[in-house]
C-alpha cells in the first residue's frame, strides 16, 4: 500500500498566515504540520509517499523535505494540483503514483494521538480478500461540520455530508483507505453545489457497492485548518507527546 497526502489548497482560513506559505508548512508545535500526516503513514508501515500540493508555495515542499530520507521513506514523489477542485479531485493525480496500490490517504492538516496501523494492517488483509474501503470515524461533539457515518453492527449503513441533524456523533475524519478501483469512481463523479468532486461520493460509491469498511479512531484527532483548531492542535501535541518522532 503506498500514501498520499493531501496538502493543496489556499488556507484562506489561515490568512494572512498563508500568505506567504501554505498552511500544511505551518509549525504545530515543534514541528512543521506536514510532518504529522507523513508519520502517520510512516506509522503504518508505509514508505512510498505522494504529496500533493499547489499554489504559489509548493516549491517550500521539495526545501523541506527534499527526498523523505529524514522519514526513512523509500521514494517521496510529489504531483501539482491546479485551482481547488475538492478532495476526490486532487485524489485523482495519484492514479500514476499508485501504479495499480491499493492507497492511504491522508488529509495535510489531520493530527491524531495514536496510529493507524491495525487498521492499515486490516484494510491490507480486506484487500487480498476481494477490495474495497476502509475509512476512520471519531466522535465528535459538533458532527454537523462533518460527515456523518451511521453505523449498525459495526457497519457503515449511511454517510451524509454536513447533516443538519446528524443521526451519530461519528464524524468520517481525512484518513481514507481505498483499492485500485477509487480512480475509476473518481473520474465517473459530477461536481457538488460547491462546485467540487467530494470525497462524501467516493465512500457513498463504495457503501452502495457493500465494500466499505470502518474503524473507530482511539486517542485524540484534530485538523488544523483554522486558528482555533491550530492552536487546540499545538496544545495537544505538547501535552500527550505525540510530538516525539524521530525527525
Amino acid at each position: 500500500m503506498k500514501g498520499v497526502v493531501l496538502a493543496g489548497g489556499l488556507g484562506s482560513r489561515l490568512y494572512p498566515l498563508t500568505k506567504i506559505t501554505n498552511k500544511h508548512l505551518l509549525p504545530v508545535f515543534n514541528k512543521p504540520m506536514i510532518y504529522y500526516p507523513i508519520q502517520c503513514l510512516v506509522n503504518a508501515g508505509i514508505t512510498d509517499i505522494l504529496i500533493v500540493t499547489g499554489g504559489n508555495s509548493a516549491g517550500h515542499f521539495l526545501q523541506l523535505l527534499r527526498n523523505g530520507s529524514d522519514f526513512g521513506l523509500a521514494r517521496l514523489s510529489y504531483a501539482y494540483q491546479e485551482g481547488e477542485g475538492g478532495i476526490a479531485d486532487a485524489l485523482k493525480l495519484a492514479e500514476a503514483f499508485a501504479e495499480g496500490d491499493s492507497i492511504c490517504v491522508v488529509l495535510g492538516d489531520n493530527i491524531i494521538e495514536g496510529n493507524i496501523k491495525k487498521a492499515a494492517d486490516d484494510f491490507r488483509a480486506q484487500v487480498a480478500g476481494g477490495g474495497g474501503a476502509k475509512i476512520m470515524l471519531k466522535e465528535v461533539h459538533d458532527p454537523e461540520r462533518f460527515g456523518v457515518a451511521t453505523v449498525q453492527d459495526g457497519k457503515v449503513v449511511e454517510i451524509v455530508e454536513k447533516p443538519k441533524q446528524p443521526k451519530s456523533n461519528l464524524a468520517v475524519i481525512g484518513i481514507y483507505m481505498y483499492d485500485p478501483s477509487v480512480f475509476e469512481i473518481c473520474r465517473d463523479l459530477k461536481p457538488s453545489s460547491r462546485g467540487e468532486l467530494e470525497i462524501t461520493d467516493v465512500n457513498n460509491e463504495y457503501l452502495r457497492r457493500g465494500q466499505l469498511t470502518c474503524e473507530v479512531l482511539q486517542g485524540w484527532w484534530t485538523d488544523a485548518g483554522t486558528f482555533e483548531s491550530l492552536y487546540r492542535s499545538a496544545a495537544l501535541v505538547r501535552e500527550s507527546g505525540a510530538n516525539r518522532m524521530d525527525v
